[in-house]
């Protein structure tokens, strides 16, 4: 699919453009591969609660906040919490990602508490593909702010900064921008994608 054409008629190269996936076995385009992307649609066991795991992988907990059958939050604490099940479909496939499976995670439903231009860059940031990264400059051009305006720039960093939802919006792929995960998660997922 080509890159819209900008006010001139020429194609921004700061625009990623990502190819549609092949369709799965059911005739569906879940996740493409040929596989298909297990159903993360909440079900009335897991639409509202906190989820975590250890991961060998990242020597941390994976902690996710779901409401409403909504991601509200995904965090690295040292352990689970009390109140944590360890059991959730969402879970599931971060831990499949964590071993090498290849996973967007853009058709897990999350819910962004932030305000609009903060969440216009975070949801810029799931359309940067598995395993590329790109510059904090190519991201506000890409969520349609100017990267050379300062206050634009400082709302793409704060946005990753308070980004609620790291690695399903994968804010470690903005290679001189904060992450929201802990410093040795982000390297540990740069590493995974080979960035």
């Amino acid at each position: 699919m080509p890159a819209p054409e900008d006010e001139q008629g020429t194609e921004p190269e700061d625009r990623i453009d990502i190819p549609d996936a092949p369709d799965g076995p059911d005739g569906d385009n879940p996740g493409g591969g040929g596989e298909p992307t297990p159903d993360v649609a909440v079900t009335p066991d897991h639409d509202t609660g906190i989820y975590a795991r250890e991961s060998p992988y990242l020597e941390r907990c994976v902690q996710l906040g779901v409401a409403s059958e909504r991601l509200i939050n995904v965090s690295f604490p040292g352990s689970p919490g009390d109140d944590a099940e360890p059991d959730h479909p969402l879970l599931d496939r971060l831990f499949a990602y964590l071993e090498g499976e290849r996973d967007e995670f853009t058709d897990v439903d999350i819910a962004l508490t932030v305000p609009t231009e903060q969440r216009t860059v975070l949801e810029a940031v799931r359309n940067v593909p598995y395993g590329e990264d790109v510059s904090v400059e190519r991201l506000a051009r890409m969520a349609g702010l100017d990267d050379e305006n300062e206050a634009d720039v400082t709302t793409v960093r704060t946005a990753l900064g308070a980004n609620p939802v790291p690695v399903v919006v994968p804010d470690h792929r903005i290679r001189d921008g904060p992450s929201s995960a802990p410093p040795r998660v982000e390297q540990r997922l740069r590493s995974l994608e080979g960035l």
